[in-house]
C-alpha cells in the first residue's frame, strides 16, 4: 500500500477519534477503498488474433482447454453428492463433462490457496522447487484484516509480522519466476496459439504477467467484482463476519485488461463475459491448435449473481446461499457453452477439456456443506481444503466413463497435457508431476502415478504416502495422522497411537523440503482457521484449529 494511502488511513483514524471511535472501521475501509480505485474505461471490443482460413492437411495435435474454477467445494457439483442447498442447484453441464471422459476421483490441489496451485498447474512443479509458496495479497491488506480479526470476538488472534510486511515487494512483483517453464511456453514451442482469460495471480510485471509466461493473448481479471455493486442486474450478498469480504467490497472494481493495456469494464457479468470471449477464441482458432486457459473468478467472493440466476432459485430461502447457488449456475452454464462451441466448430473430439478448482471451498463464506463430506476448508490441508474435482475429456483418446481412483494432483496437468500435444517437457529441471495418459487411455500401468504427494505453506506441511496422510504444524504445535483408506474424511487422529508412522512421514517431509528452496517472499500474516466450523459459527478455544500462513 502506498504512503499516500497510509496517510489517508491516518487521517481517517484522527477523524474517527473525533467521532468517538464509533465508526472508525467503516471510515478506514472507505478511505482505503476510494484511494485504491482507478479509472475504468468503457468496455473495449477485443480483436482476437485469427488463425488460417483453412485447416492444415494431416494430423493435428489436440486443442487444450483448461477451465479452472476458484474456491469450488466438492459438494458444489451435483454429481458428487447432491450439490448446493441439498441438491436444489444442479450442475448438468459439469456433470456431463465428468461423464464424457475421465473422472480423477482422488485429485488434489497443489495448495490450499489459489496462487500456488495455479503456479503448480502451469509448471508441474511443487512450490518448494520455485519458491512461489504464499498467495500474494495487496500491500496493507493484512493490517486491515488484523484490525477486524482482532476485535475480541474470536478465541485466536490473527498474527501479523510487521517486519516481513515492510520487506515484502508490491503485489505485482510477487510472481512466479520468469525462469520457470510454463504449460503455455511448452505448447507454444509446439506451434500452439496460447490464450489466457480471467484470473492470473502469478505476478503483474514484465517478468511475471501471462504474456511474459508464454501466452500470446491475455484478457486479465484486473480487479474483483463480477458487476458494479449498484448494477441493476446484480444481486449482492455481503458476508459481514468475514474481514476478507469487507476488504474486497471496499477495494475491488469490475475491471479487465487486455495484453497489459489500460483497465476497462467487462461486458456484463464476469463469468458470462469470460465465457463469451472464450467462445470467440475457439472460433478464431478453429483451424490451428490452441491452448485456452480459462481461469474463472467464480465462485470466489465477493458473492454476486445475476438477477436472472438468482430468480431461478426461489426455493432457496437463505439469501447468501441463494446467491452462491446462482453463481454456480453461471459457472455450469459456462462449461455447457464452451462444449457447445467446440461441437459447433467440429472440434469436440480432438480437444482436451480439463475442469478443476484451485482449492477447496472456503469456510469464511459461512456455508457449512460446500466440502461435504470432507473436513476442513480452503486454508487448511484437511481434505476439504485440498481435495478438488478434476475431469479430463478427450473423445479421440479417453473413453467416456473412465475413472482413475489413484491420488493425482495439479502438478500432473502440465506433463500430461504436454505429452498429449506431443510437446517436449523441460529436461533441465525436476518435473514433479506425472504424465497420466497411460492411466487414462486404457494402458493402466500396475503402479499408481504417485506413492507420495506433498503440500507446504511455511510452518504448516502435509504429506500423503500410500494411503497415510500426515499434517504437521508449528502453530499450533500438533500432528494429525489419518489412514485415508479406512478414514477418508479424517475423523480419527492416529498420531499419538502411531509415532513410528509419524516419524516415517516426517522424514519424507524433511527430505522434500531439503530438496527445494525457501519462499520467494515472506509470510506476512497467519490467520486462524477453525477446522469443523465456518467463520460464521461461534468458535471456542476447544475447537480444532490451525493457523494458515501467507
Amino acid at each position: 500500500m502506498s504512503r499516500k494511502i497510509w496517510l489517508g488511513v491516518g487521517l481517517a483514524l484522527l477523524v474517527a477519534i473525533g467521532l468517538g471511535l464509533a465508526n472508525y472501521k467503516s471510515i478506514i475501509l472507505f478511505v482505503v477503498g476510494n484511494l485504491g480505485k482507478q479509472e475504468i474505461a468503457e468496455n473495449q471490443e477485443i480483436a482476437w488474433a485469427r488463425g488460417p482460413d483453412g485447416a492444415p492437411e494431416g494430423d493435428r495435435p489436440p486443442n487444450v482447454i483448461v477451465i479452472l474454477a476458484d474456491d469450488l467445494g466438492m459438494n458444489d457439483i451435483s454429481a458428487f453428492g447432491g450439490g448446493i442447498a441439498g441438491g436444489l442447484v444442479k450442475t448438468p453441464n459439469i456433470d456431463a463433462l465428468a461423464a464424457r471422459g475421465a473422472n480423477l476421483s482422488q485429485a488434489y490441489a497443489g495448495q490450499a490457496t489459489c496462487a500456488p496451485s495455479r503456479a503448480m498447474i502451469m509448471t508441474g512443479r511443487y512450490a518448494t522447487r520455485h519458491g512461489f509458496e504464499f498467495t500474494p495479497t495487496p500491500n496493507g491488506m493484512t493490517r486491515i484484516l488484523e484490525m477486524f480479526y482482532n476485535d475480541g470476538s474470536r478465541p485466536h488472534p490473527m498474527l501479523r509480522d510487521a517486519e516481513a510486511a515492510r520487506n515484502t515487494p508490491p503485489m505485482a512483483e510477487q510472481g512466479l519466476p520468469g525462469s520457470e517453464v510454463t504449460l503455455a511456453e511448452v505448447l507454444k514451442a509446439r506451434g500452439y496459439h496460447t490464450v489466457h482469460i480471467g484470473k492470473w495471480h502469478l505476478g503483474d510485471t514484465e517478468e511475471f504477467n501471462a504474456n511474459a509466461q508464454g501466452f500470446d493473448e491475455s484478457l486479465l481479471m484486473a480487479s474483483g467484482l463480477y458487476l458494479p455493486e449498484d448494477d441493476p442486474n446484480v444481486v449482492n450478498a455481503k458476508v459481514d463476519f468475514d474481514p476478507i469480504d469487507k476488504f474486497l467490497w471496499a477495494r475491488m472494481q469490475a475491471a479487465a485488461k487486455f495484453n497489459g493495456g489500460p483497465m476497462f469494464a467487462p461486458r456484463g457479468y464476469l463469468t458470462d463475459y469470460y465465457t463469451e470471449e472464450s467462445i470467440k477464441v475457439i472460433e478464431a482458432n478453429r483451424n490451428r491448435p490452441f491452448l485456452l486457459y480459462l481461469a474463472h473468478w467464480g465462485i470466489h467472493t465477493p458473492l454476486q449473481a445475476t438477477r436472472a440466476d438468482y430468480d431461478a432459485l426461489p426455493e432457496i430461502k437463505d439469501h447468501r446461499l441463494r446467491v452462491y447457488g446462482a453463481m454456480m449456475l453461471a459457472l455450469d452454464r459456462s462449461v455447457g457453452k464452451i462444449m457447445a462451441a467446440l461441437e459447433a466448430q467440429g472440434l469436440a473430439d480432438n480437444t482436451i477439456v480439463v475442469f478443476t478448482s484451485d482449492n477447496g471451498g472456503a469456510g469464511y463464506i459461512g456455508l457449512p456443506e460446500v466440502n461435504k463430506p470432507y473436513r476442513g476448508w480452503k486454508m487448511t490441508f484437511f481434505e476439504g481444503g485440498v481435495r478438488v474435482p478434476m475431469f479430463m475429456a478427450w473423445p479421440d483418446r479417453i473413453a467416456p466413463g473412465t475413472v482413475l481412483s489413484d491420488p493425482v494432483a495439479h502438478i500432473d496437468l502440465m506433463p500430461t497435457l504436454a505429452s498429449a500435444a506431443g510437446a517436449a517437457a523441460p529436461t533441465d529441471r525436476v518435473i514433479d508431476g506425472v504424465d497420466l495418459l497411460p492411466w487414462l487411455t486404457g494402458q493402466r500401468p500396475a503402479q499408481a502415478p504417485h506413492d507420495t504427494l506433498f503440500w507446504q505453506s511455511g510452518y504448516y506441511r502435509a504429506v500423503l504416502h500410500k494411503g497415510w496422510k500426515l499434517q504437521t504444524s508449528d502453530l499450533p504445535k500438533k500432528d494429525w495422522l489419518y489412514n485415508l483408506v479406512a478414514d477418508p474424511t479424517e475423523q480419527t487422529n492416529l498420531a499419538q497411537a502411531n509415532p513410528q508412522k509419524v516419524a516415517e512421514l516426517k522424514a519424507l517431509l524433511a527430505a522434500h523440503q531439503a530438496a527445494g528452496r525457501g519462499p520467494l517472499f515472506p509470510n506476512v500474516g497467519s490467520v486462524p482457521v477453525t477446522v469443523d466450523k465456518t467463520l460464521g459459527d461461534p468458535a471456542t478455544k476447544s475447537d480444532e484449529f490451525i493457523y494458515w500462513p501467507g
